[in-house]
Order: C-alpha cells, then structure tokens, then sequence
C-alpha cells in the first residue's frame, strides 16, 4: 500500500506539485474519509434521538432543524419566512421529499402551516410548541458534546481550526483552485492516459 502512495507522490511531482504537499493531502484524505464514514452513519443523530427518547427519524429532525433555521447554520435573517421550498433549498433535497416529512411532522404535531405575513397567498410552515422543545434539546445535546470535547483546545487551536474548516469547506463547495486552466489541463491528460491504459487491457 505504501508503494501505491508513493507511486502516487511520483505522479504528482511530475505534474508540479510538491511531494510534502501530497504526503499531507493523503493524511488529510485518510482523516477525511474516517470522518466521512462516520458521519454518513449519522452516530451523533442516532445517539441524541435515542437518549432523548424522541419518536422521530433523522429525515424529520434534518426539517424540524430546517424549518427552525439556527443562524449559525442558514444564516440570520428575521425577515425570511420558511416554505417547503425554502427547507427543501436549506437541506438541498427534492421538494416533493420535503413537502411529505412536512406533511408528516404536521400529522405528528411537531409543524404546523400558517398564512405569510408578506403575502396571504402562500403558505408557510413553523415548528409547533413540541417541535420547537425538540430541536432546542437536540441543540443543547449536540453542543453540549461538541462544547465538551472544545473546551479542552486552547484558544489558539480553536481560532485556528475555524477559519480553516471554512477554507476546506469553501473549496469542497465550489472546488476552485489558483490555476484553473492549469488545472483542467492536467485532468485531460489523466483522462487521455486512463484511456489509453483501458484501451491497451
């Protein structure tokens, strides 16, 4: 396996980039991909849904969460009314998926429909008194586990951690590098030779 990786790092210097920068990008790949499992499981959901004890799946606690909006996660703005579009567009699924968890959150008692303010016409949806006690107590679990495990950083490692992860996360969202053309240069070449290997075989 480590020959792979430095089959691998040989690739990448011969396309310009530095070995030391690739031997960091395959530590940062594996605990990225560590990461990814186990938040593909939804552990952190589970646990909270489980020892809170709350009837409820974690599609609806994603639109409880939506339909609530927390600042920090969907930005804070106080004029903006939640639709079914507008928690189908915070949590980047179907609209049809959305219209049915709201529909049955509100069977359930934890959503509700009401008219807009701004506009008569359309229809808006808001946690009831028991969705909103829900997400409040899956917000305080949540944070009281991540603020837990935070408190043992120093200050130095926290302000440095942030503005990192919104780096990576800007990248992972938009996938912009310094160099485009460069970089869509050396990805037809892996195309081309990936062609001709699949061809040759």
């Amino acid at each position: 396996m480590a020959e792979r990786d430095e089959e691998l790092i040989g690739d990448m210097a011969r396309a310009g980039i530095d070995p030391e920068v690739t031997r960091a990008a395959l530590a940062f790949d594996a605990v990225l991909q560590r990461w990814r499992r186990r938040v593909r499981t939804r552990e952190l959901g589970h646990r909270a849904l489980s020892e809170l004890g709350l009837p409820l799946d974690l599609a609806q606690l994603d639109v409880m969460i939506a339909i609530h909006a927390p600042a920090n996660e969907f930005g804070d703005d106080p004029a903006e009314e939640t639709m079914v579009s507008t928690v189908a567009q915070r949590l980047n699924i179907d609209p049809s998926r959305a219209s049915r968890i709201v529909s049955d959150l509100i069977a359930r008692g934890f959503a509700e429909r009401a008219a807009s303010q701004a506009d008569a016409r359309r229809t808006i949806v808001a946690l009831t008194p028991s969705g909103l006690a829900i997400v409040e107590a899956v917000r305080r679990y949540k944070f009281l586990l991540l603020g837990g495990f935070l408190s043992d950083w120093t200050v130095e490692e926290r302000e440095t951690l942030l503005p990192l992860l919104e780096r990576f996360s800007h990248w992972s969202e938009t996938g912009a590098t310094a160099d485009e053309a460069d970089l869509e240069n050396r990805i037809g070449r892996l195309r081309d030779d990936l062609a001709q290997k699949l061809a040759a075989l």
